[in-house]
């Protein structure tokens, strides 16, 4: 059976690309509607809806797709292919969730879709409200603002447009992700997060005050804990319904609250959980890429000149640890040593938005199989995987991070880990003790800390394992780390790439998620089917 799915604040689609790549004897999931109102993720959502489409109904036009991945075609779509492009944005829509205009068109959509499904076909919702007012970072900003008021902060409430949606089309069953943040988080100093359970159990009498719609359990996707309508939130462990995405074979240390809700009907009693994966750790995931190098934004940049003034100012910094720490120094002294020496040997290319595959397809990635999950043979360069450019100063400091990540198993920490002139940032809190990991190295032998919007930025947190290679995270690195598809193709500024990789949610445990509401959805087909 072909389950339907609603994608709310959809970002540029993880949930909805774990969903709909699950496809077993259970059924599969099809997306009817995405919504999301940032241009340029939008604009990625747009492209995945349509390769979903050639992949399923149209394979033998799948070139026009790689033809635009290539840059031989400036458009995504062909004359013969147009018909399917239109489709494609008929299911990825560019509207703002809480605006009469936005919730119009997307219930509009909604309705005209179902149509085409079995009554008896079991409705899932997915989707993340925005996650600034609930995170702790967010939080922190909001408290310097005298003027910042939480009850007047819409996005605070933004899960209300997720309940409007549950009550009008009572999907069988919904699925919830937020930051952990959310736990913490209070409004009139009251937890927001046993709101939120109390009104997901019952979006109508949450919504309007009254009981007469459906109800739901909403439950944890890792532990035993169920929270029923009517139950006293301040009664359930809310941790229990965080999952540690690095305990399920995705290659980072992201913990995430999601809620999985069950419409009382369709509540099967024990509820199947995730089942715990291999590690995967970040070296497993980004080695088979190849080598790039950094580049510098202020001064002119060539391979040669970046080789040479690296591999000097790694030498002084050599130097000057030798005479620092003569002793316990030793180690680290060595390695950086022999990067400076290592730096000039090779010429490295600084990658690009349609990079010509530089890596190696020998080189395994990790003993479950994700080799078949990242790679497309049809695709012959790697997307969004270009270096940005840095001061000279912060890639000796991501040079001299990786190193000491080499030598120590762990990254530098603040001032007392940086403490030489040519290290030391001329940051006037720097060695106040708040930016202890302000520079921070993905290690290669374990997941990565967590993709987040900030990677945007400035890369400082997401450094390089390599120290040869100097530099941040690319794109399509970061989008390793967060297990999109290497044919998912992101669209817009490279700013604006980084920033949805960094907010979505990580497609291969969105599949696993997708995995145990099929188990339960299939309860309750093969119910109706007995009924029969």
């Amino acid at each position: 059976m072909e389950f339907p799915v609603i994608d709310l604040f959809a970002g540029p689609g993880g949930l909805g690309e774990g969903f709909s790549s699950f496809c077993d004897g259970r059924g599969k999931f099809k997306i009817i509607a995405s919504a999301e109102k940032d241009v340029f993720a939008h604009k990625t959502l747009t492209l995945r809806a349509y390769f979903r489409c050639l992949q399923e109904d149209y394979p033998e036009y799948l070139s026009d797709y790689y033809d635009f991945c290539a840059g031989r075609n400036e458009e995504p779509w062909t004359e013969r292919t147009l018909h399917i492009w239109e489709k494609a944005k008929t299911e990825a829509l560019l509207v703002e969730l809480g605006s009469e205009k936005g919730n119009t068109e997307l219930n509009s959509v909604i309705v005209t879709r179902l149509r085409k499904f079995k009554s008896s076909a079991p409705l899932v919702l997915i989707g993340g409200p925005p996650c600034q007012a609930y995170s702790i970072a967010g939080r922190v900003k909001n408290m310097k603002d005298s003027r910042y008021d939480a009850t007047k902060d819409q996005r605070n409430f933004l899960y209300k447009e997720y309940l409007k949606v549950l009550e009008a089309h009572q999907p069988a069953v919904f699925v919830m992700e937020n930051v952990k943040g959310i736990l913490s988080s209070k409004i009139d100093n009251k937890l927001i997060f046993h709101q939120i359970l109390s009104d997901l159990a019952d979006p109508s009498k949450a919504l309007f005050g009254h009981e007469t719609g459906k109800r739901y359990v909403i439950c944890s996707l890792v532990k035993d804990v169920q929270f029923h309508s009517g139950d006293d939130p301040s009664q359930i462990d809310s941790r229990s319904f965080i999952v540690k995405s690095e305990e399920y074979g995705i290659p980072q240390c992201r913990h995430r609250v999601i809620l999985l809700g069950i419409r009382e009907d369709c509540f099967p009693g024990k509820v199947p959980t995730l089942k715990l994966s291999t590690q995967v750790t970040v070296g497993e995931v980004l080695e088979d890429l190849g080598r790039l190098r950094s580049r510098f934004s202020k001064i002119e940049d060539s391979s040669r000149t970046w080789s040479a003034l690296i591999s000097e100012s790694t030498k002084k910094v050599a130097k000057g640890l030798a005479m620092k720490r003569p002793e316990t120094g030793k180690p680290l002294v060595k390695k950086l040593k022999a990067v400076a020496k290592a730096l000039p040997q090779e010429e490295l290319s600084i990658g690009a938005l349609r990079y010509p595959f530089q890596g190696s397809t020998d080189v395994d990635i990790n003993p479950i199989g994700l080799a078949s999950w990242y790679r497309d043979s049809n695709l012959k360069l790697t997307l969004n995987h270009e270096t940005r450019g840095h001061i000279l100063k912060d890639i000796v400091r991501y040079c001299y991070a990786a190193c000491f990540a080499e030598v120590n198993d762990r990254s530098p920490r603040g001032h007392s880990e940086y403490d030489l002139v040519q290290l030391s940032p001329s940051h006037k809190n720097w060695e106040s003790g708040k930016f202890v990991d302000r520079f921070r190295v993905q290690q290669k032998n374990k997941p990565a800390s967590t993709i987040t919007s900030h990677i945007s930025k400035d890369g400082h947190y997401f450094i390089h394992y390599d120290p040869t290679q100097a530099r941040s995270l690319t794109v399509r690195e970061a989008a390793r780390i967060q297990t999109f598809p290497d044919n998912y193709f992101f669209q817009g500024p490279r700013t604006q790439q980084y920033q949805q990789v960094g907010n979505a949610v990580p497609p291969l445990l969105a599949k696993q998620i997708a995995d145990v509401v099929a188990q339960i959805l299939k309860i309750k087909t093969d119910e109706l089917n007995r009924l029969k």
